[in-house]
């Protein structure tokens, strides 16, 4: 797979990335951890070096699963965690205060059988600490070779601009596929001003895209998505249309809707690099297939035409998710 640099940074990797949050944790029952190494392993083998976790997944299984799987393998890969939820916990709130990065910091390592984190982001926004606290402690660990590279997640316009002003931001990761483009009205301008890359969450619409679900799709009790409005049936149902078109677009060029809508972020920016997660080998193959899709100008405007004509249903997150986005 080619490679790409992080905006500025100087952080070189794969074009597509591995989220592995759902190999641990959100979105159902998950694989056996052996299996979850294995398609770990797999991602690396067919050329992906960037794997993104959290100490909220779990929590902690996820960094553990992870460290586990890339020890013998290191020195090849990049590695993204985050800090900012009290006591490693989403439901309990922000905790960005220095001690707690630090502390997080030093959790984090330990669980990822590692020296250095490559990529360290702010999960959330803390409207209590201000941003220049987050990003000079976020330096002070890049000063003793803790972290490599400061990131920030779903983070808005000003918060971004305040970090960068302090220690400089390598990756944005927030949310953007082909039915959640708000990013594309002041934060992609912003990211290419500043030379900071842009690491795109569900970038198939957390499965969705992909055509694999419909409205009479059952979830598991302890998925994610059974409390996001998105994927309410009914909306399932009234966004069927955006499936269609993709689905057209895709038998056009002899490829998977995932891969259309992979190949269209990657299309988009030349510092955009996905993190599409899967616990499926057969998915990380098809996946990982987007990066040979190649779509020229005629085909991106096609797309944007296709999906201005269409009103996407359903909000992404309910209020208070929304409220901690950092908007």
């Amino acid at each position: 797979m080619h490679k790409r640099v992080l905006g500025n940074s100087g952080l070189e990797v794969s074009a597509l990335g591995l989220g592995c949050m759902g190999l641990s944790h959100a979105y159902g029952q998950p694989p056996a951890k052996a299996d979850g190494i294995a398609l770990i392993r797999a991602a690396f083998e067919r050329g992906v070096t960037l794997f993104d976790t959290a100490e909220v997944y779990g929590p902690f299984t996820n960094e553990q699963l992870l460290g586990e799987a890339l020890q013998p393998i290191r020195d090849q890969v990049v590695i993204a965690t985050k800090f900012g939820f009290r006591d490693a916990d989403g439901s309990k709130g922000v905790d960005s205060r220095p001690e707690n990065i630090r502390a997080v910091a030093e959790a984090s390592l330990k669980r990822l059988r590692t020296d250095r984190i490559d990529l360290f982001y702010q999960h959330r926004v803390d409207p209590a600490v201000p941003m220049e606290d987050v990003a000079g402690t976020v330096r002070e660990l890049i000063a003793e070779g803790k972290v490599k590279h400061f990131g920030l997640s779903e983070a808005g316009v000003d918060s971004i601009r305040r970090a960068h002003a302090v220690q400089p931001v390598a990756a944005l990761q927030s949310e953007y596929s082909l039915w959640w483009r708000e990013p594309e009205t002041e934060i992609l301008p912003l990211l290419e001003e500043l030379g900071i890359g842009f690491v795109p969450f569900s970038p198939l619409g957390r499965g969705f895209l992909t055509g694999a679900m419909d409205a009479d799709t059952a979830f598991d009790a302890n998925d994610f998505r059974k409390g996001l409005p998105r994927f309410s049936e009914e909306n399932r149902r009234a966004n069927a249309g955006l499936l269609e078109v993709i689905g057209t677009l895709a038998e056009a060029k002899g490829v998977s809707r995932a891969q259309i809508a992979l190949a269209w972020l990657l299309a988009r920016k030349p510092w955009i690099v996905p993190i599409p997660g899967t616990t499926k080998l057969h998915r990380l193959d098809e996946n990982i297939g987007a990066a040979a899709v190649t779509l020229d100008a005629q085909d991106m405007a096609d797309i944007t035409t296709a999906l201005d004509a269409i009103t996407v249903v359903g909000e992404r997150y309910p209020a208070q998710l929304q409220r901690a986005t950092g908007r």
